[in-house]
């Protein structure tokens, strides 16, 4: 039985008894403590902690999870995976344990051909918490399952919690026997690889008030109304059904590791080591692309590192298996979209973008791996010969910091060294850099506030009526006054106020345009909005200060947006849609939207691309866009249904989700969007659009920035004006500036090549003068000098080493040389042959300058190079030196 029909038959059963079946959320978790959807019941928690009413009091669903904590596991074992689906039926207030327990049974136990999964009723155990004798009962006497199958467990095992105060309860587990091939018998308690888990039934029926840990915890009561969780994980129950003996081997994992296996010339079955690898790559490239379609970028923190750590491990892994710098992954993505596809078939209509952004990162991170790998190497060497056991923190952080080597490859690759990485080190060196590159981030808008008070709040208003598409100003009454999260009756002047309205013209952040601005009236008070938001779905808040008076709850209040301000940014948001529609245009349909920013008079657009946009390509952009402008096409906005607006090629925005019902914008014939924003009448009223140019934001993602309207204008005076002075200055028609300031451009560069020929043979000259001066220490010449400031770094080194060969070959010589480039100091330490059969080392020599420098650096034992950030202690840094070579010679 395929996995899809495995989801088809799971939902359909519950259906069948009134359950209404919810689609999978988006793995972008709405919980501001998760990265991703970690677990099943993720999406419904606000509605068992009562923050949210659920679309119903029975819900199914069949949900996307990522869960990526024993990532090194991967492949290693027979359960542990990236990404999974969790099946799950849901009661709130509806049905508990005597009737959940005997839908499982039956779905389980029903006969194939009956729309069941055909499980052998003699295989299944049950497992029930020790106290709950009720659910004991149920499985008994209501089932019918013999006692000798039903064990009970402690609270590590069977009872459910959140991890904080809220609904908790005790589970019931079912069991697969999957024989004495697999294990010892005496049930789940004695063998859980041969008793497999397929099912858990969460009866939520206390409220918890202190959780300190999984076992303890403090019961408060019962709930006021008793619910059901359960979930039933759909890459497992595959497995048993499927008859095979583990998650890699079911039909949604081994076509993709099976083409990995072709494509590297390689067989599953046959070596340990390989059958690992072609796990891993198979199990991460379908993560990957169900992330990428969801809306994930490959970045370097939060959800874009997992994206981006998922993805390279399965380049690395098809690299180990003989791949090369062969490009494989879109072969094995296409792949990963045909076996998931039918569960989500949005996934083929998503595919050019979701090849786009997983192509680029391959052809990053093959390069990366070039570099990086023959770093890897060297630092793995040098470890090995000095007899250590780890790789330094320093080794790894220029590896991660110089070549972008993640660190969690580094330990991977150290590992399979016999190696350690002084990972102490490495934090410590990030946390440094951290501080030195720190900078004030704005925090997230929705803050850290309680959600469970904009529940109530919604429960209160219900959906707030937007009347913004058709009213700048309109009557309304405040529903409710928030001062730092919490509800007030009343807020005076001075205060800075959230205000629910019960109906609204302001437009709430949302869709890449920024939010509406203006003022709040009452009969008593003035409160400027200066930022909308919708922390839940259907709720509007405004943010903003009282400037006079005092704003009360249920007063009637004239709510009025600021006009030049919406009609900016409804220009920059249809320009949006034409840059969006012209670069598909250009570039074909893989350049999808990846996110935007509309902006009063200027916007940014992101977009999916394998690499840079050539300006003839912006320039062919732009023309198009303003061609369409000049024609005044006549901007229409309708609702319609989601399969009906893409039947007519609205186009979505990449990784966004939207509703049954949608709201498209078309701009003539020329763009058909689905858009909740607010727009233009007229194609016209835009005046001109000017992109600015454009940039790489990300692996395979690149943005443009462009001005609309009177902006436009300004920059362009701006620029004929600047050009007019480059005319007069430089004696030219406007037409040859291009060639002149190129050969302007041509002859200052020649003329910096020959001043840094003159200055390094200037360098070079005392090269004579510091061999002759050397410093005997203990039979050692020793040169140690500063030389002047911006001396480069590459003309130090040729100094040191032009010094050292003026030494006979029988003379001991080390040669120390520091200076400051721009505004770091450099050291260059070069130790000839005899001076190294002294036991005299560049890289040791180095080291010790390279810390008085507050840095680091090292390198061979004939020539060194370091750094640090103290110039000032240059001098210091050189008696260092000598004082070491003093102590090393006795």
């Amino acid at each position: 039985m395929e996995s899809a029909e495995i989801a088809r038959r799971f939902l359909r059963f519950f259906e069948e008894r009134g359950h209404k079946i919810v689609p999978s959320a988006s793995l972008i978790a709405e919980d501001p403590t998760l990265l991703l959807v970690n677990a099943g019941m993720v999406p419904f928690k606000p509605y068992f902690l009562g923050q949210r009413r659920p679309p119903g009091s029975r819900l199914a669903t069949a949900q996307k999870c990522v869960r990526t904590p024993d990532i090194e596991e991967v492949g290693k074992t027979t359960r542990h995976a990236t990404f999974f689906q969790m099946l799950g039926n849901f009661s709130f207030g509806d049905y508990f344990k005597a009737e959940v327990i005997p839908f499982a049974w039956e779905l389980l136990t029903r006969s194939e051909s009956d729309g069941g999964f055909g499980f052998p009723e003699d295989r299944l155990w049950a497992t029930v918490y020790l106290e709950d004798d009720e659910g004991y009962d149920i499985w008994r006497n209501k089932v019918g399952l013999p006692a000798e199958r039903i064990q009970r467990r402690g609270l590590e095992d069977n009872y459910w919690h959140m991890g904080v105060p809220g609904p908790g309860g005790p589970c019931s587990e079912i069991y697969y026997d999957r024989g004495p091939e697999y294990g010892r018998e005496g049930g789940p308690i004695a063998d859980e690889d041969r008793y497999l888990e397929v099912w858990n039934l969460v009866f939520m029926q206390y409220q918890l008030s202190q959780v300190r840990s999984k076992v303890d915890f403090d019961i408060a009561g019962d709930l006021p109304s008793k619910n059901i969780d359960t979930g039933m994980g759909l890459e497992r129950m595959a497995a048993i059904l499927q008859g095979v003996d583990n998650i890699y081997e079911i039909d949604t994992t081994y076509k993709i590791l099976d083409k990995a296996a072709e494509l590297t010339g390689t067989r599953y079955g046959h070596d340990p080591r390989t059958d690992v690898n072609l796990r891993v790559i198979a199990d991460h490239v379908r993560t990957g692309t169900m992330l990428v379609a969801d809306g994930v970028m490959p970045g370097n923190e939060g959800r874009g590192y997992v994206l981006r750590r998922i993805l390279r491990r399965s380049v690395r892994n098809l690299r180990l298996l003989g791949s090369g710098d062969e490009r494989h992954m879109h072969t094995l993505t296409d792949v990963a979209i045909g076996v998931m596809a039918e569960q989500y078939p949005e996934l083929k209509a998503d595919a050019p973008q979701i090849h786009g952004v997983i192509d680029a990162e391959e052809a990053s991170f093959l390069g990366t791996l070039r570099t990086g790998t023959a770093i890897f190497d060297v630092a793995v060497e040098e470890t090995k010969r000095s007899s250590h056991h780890a790789i330094s923190g320093a080794q790894a952080f220029q590896l991660h910091d110089t070549y972008g080597f993640p660190i969690d490859l580094t330990l991977e690759m150290a590992s399979e060294q016999g190696l350690k990485v002084d990972e102490e080190g490495f934090r410590r060196l990030m946390k440094e850099q951290r501080e030195r590159a720190k900078a004030d981030s704005a925090a997230k808008k929705t803050g850290n506030a309680d959600i469970s008070v904009f529940g109530e709040l919604l429960e209160k208003a219900g959906k707030v009526e937007f009347l913004g598409y058709d009213e700048i100003e309109s009557d309304t009454s405040v529903i409710g006054v928030l001062v730092d999260g919490v509800p007030v009756p009343a807020a005076g002047a001075g205060s800075t106020v959230e205000v629910v309205l019960g109906r609204t013209p302001f437009y709430a952040e949302g869709g890449g345009q920024l939010a509406d601005q203006g003022v709040i009236r009452t009969a008593g008070a003035e409160v400027e909005i200066v930022d909308v938001q919708t922390p839940l779905a259907g709720l509007v808040v405004h943010r903003g200060k009282v400037r006079s008076g005092e704003i009360k709850v249920g007063d009637e209040a004239r709510a009025e947006i600021d006009l030049e301000r919406r009609r900016a940014i409804s220009r920059s948001h249809s320009a949006t849609h034409l840059v969006h529609r012209g670069f598909k245009n250009a570039l074909g349909e893989s350049a999808a939207q990846a996110g935007s920013e509309n902006s009063p008079g200027r916007f940014r657009f992101d977009f999916t691309a394998a690499g840079a946009v050539p300006p003839s390509v912006l320039r062919d952009v732009e023309d198009e866009v303003n061609a369409v402008l000049i024609n005044d096409l006549k901007v229409n906005a309708f609702y319609t249904s989601q399969a009906e607006a893409r039947a007519m090629g609205a186009l979505a925005m990449f990784g966004e989700k939207y509703g049954d019902e949608v709201r498209v914008v078309e701009i003539g014939d020329y763009s058909r969007e689905l858009c909740g924003g607010t727009h233009v009448h007229s194609s016209g009223q835009l005046g001109l659009v000017k992109v600015l140019g454009e940039q790489s934001v990300g692996a395979g993602v690149r943005r443009v920035e462009a001005l609309v309207g009177i902006d436009a204008f300004r920059f362009l005076a701006r620029e004929s004006l600047l050009v007019a002075q480059l005319t007069e200055q430089l004696k030219v028609r406007r037409e040859e500036l291009p060639e002149r300031i190129e050969g302007i451009v041509t002859r200052l560069r020649a003329a910096e090549k020959d001043l840094d020929k003159i200055r390094s043979a200037q360098v070079l000259q005392v090269a004579g003068e510091l061999a002759a001066q050397a410093r005997d220490l203990a039979g050692v010449s020793a040169v140690t000098h500063r030389a002047p400031d911006g001396t480069t770094a590459d003309d130090l080194r040729k100094l040191a080493l032009d010094v050292r060969g003026r030494f006979p070959a029988d003379r001991p010589a080390v040669i120390v040389i520091a200076g400051v480039p721009s505004d770091r100091p450099v050291v260059v330490a070069a130790v000839n042959e005899a001076g190294r059969e002294r036991g005299l080392k560049a890289g040791r020599l180095v080291g010790v300058a390279a810390k008085a420098l507050g840095g680091g650096g090292g390198g061979k034992d004939d020539v060194a190079q370091g750094g640090g950030t103290r110039p000032d202690a240059i001098d210091d840094a050189l008696r260092q030196v000598e004082q070491a070579v003093t102590e090393q010679l006795g």
